[in-house]
């Protein structure tokens, strides 16, 4: 019984690994369509509007990767995910991408078979609270009701934070983001924790913004990216690459204004292998020549996509900051195109 036990699991464990290695990019060329996971509504990043029109920052990663693969950026089906069903929809190959801004972290990447292809957003968890709590840091919520959404990493964080300076908290579990606003608003809680890009998103829906305030502990590191499945690196490559055509984009000056122009040729070689007017970057994954090119038609390059959706002329009101490209003082810096 134990050998057949054993075998089995085995078994499971091959057809398991064959799911992972699936060419993926065949199945959504073949499909017609990219199936992409996101948040189930945190304006900024990911939010259907009345029609059922999906926008913001992470949906911009999928509608980029859409028109790499596919040359139209609208031929996407989006998965409204929580925290807690996101990683089953990406390992049951229900989605072919996760684009929710989901932290990387060791045991994702290691121990749940997940591949993240970059960071699209460097981030910290934070807290909000309304101002008439009369707190001014993380440190004075003592014995507080903190709403948190539960399959995340901000629920390890927060016990280490309130654990390293020895107080106490009662948490208010929740699913959704719409969830969390709502408990918050009801006075379930006393603060709400995520990461510091989803406070100043929330917050911006709120009646009245400036009656809240987003507490100045960054308690830490949240490197927010897209993530696919193990064991296919085509797809991987294909997406990593795609987000990266958005950031060089930025740094060599091409936009949506420009970008028709230096498709047609420059001076700089570094641009020529981006838009595929030169050598065979698109060839070596099993896209078109112009694949960065349609990627970044899509919605811009990085630059554009953050002011549009993130950015201090929005709602949002997010400065650079970290996000800013690394000859402006942040982290974005993409490898080279060669």
């Amino acid at each position: 019984m134990k050998h057949l036990l054993f075998a089995g699991t085995a078994v499971a464990t091959m057809a398991l690994g064959g799911v992972a290695a699936a060419a993926t990019l065949d199945d959504v060329k073949a499909r017609g369509n990219l199936n992409c996971g996101v948040n189930t509504g945190l304006v900024g990043f990911a939010a259907p509007d009345a029609e059922g029109n999906w926008s913001g920052f992470d949906v911009a990663v999928c509608r980029a990767v859409a028109a790499a693969v596919l040359g139209d950026p609208d031929a996407v089906e989006y998965t409204p995910l929580t925290g807690k069903t996101r990683f089953t929809s990406l390992a049951s190959g229900e989605i072919d991408l996760l684009s929710r801004n989901t932290t990387w972290t060791f045991s994702r990447d290691v121990d749940l078979k997940f591949t993240f292809v970059g960071v699209n957003y460097y981030d910290g968890q934070g807290f909000i609270v309304s101002n008439d709590l009369g707190v001014g840091s993380a440190t004075e919520l003592d014995g507080a009701t903190i709403c948190i959404q539960t399959g995340t990493t901000t629920e390890l964080n927060l016990a280490d934070f309130f654990r390293a300076n020895n107080i106490s908290y009662e948490p208010v579990p929740i699913e959704t983001n719409a969830e969390a606003q709502q408990q918050y608003l009801a006075g379930a809680c006393d603060a709400y924790t995520t990461d510091a890009s989803g406070l100043a998103a929330t917050r911006a829906t709120f009646e009245d913004p400036a009656a809240h305030t987003i507490l100045p502990e960054i308690i830490s590191k949240e490197p927010l990216g897209p993530l696919v499945r193990h064991g296919d690196d085509q797809w991987a490559d294909v997406v990593r690459w795609s987000i990266n055509a958005l950031v060089a984009a930025e740094e060599l000056g091409v936009n949506t204004g420009n970008l028709e122009e230096m498709a047609a040729g420059t001076d700089n070689p570094e641009i020529n292998r981006l838009l595929g007017t030169e050598g065979n970057l698109g060839e070596m994954m099993g896209l078109e020549a112009d694949w960065a090119k349609n990627a970044i038609a899509a919605g811009g390059n990085y630059g554009e996509i953050f002011a549009e959706f993130l950015g201090e002329g929005t709602a949002v009101n997010l400065a650079r900051g970290l996000n800013a490209q690394w000859t402006d003082g942040g982290l974005l810096y993409a490898p080279p195109f060669r």
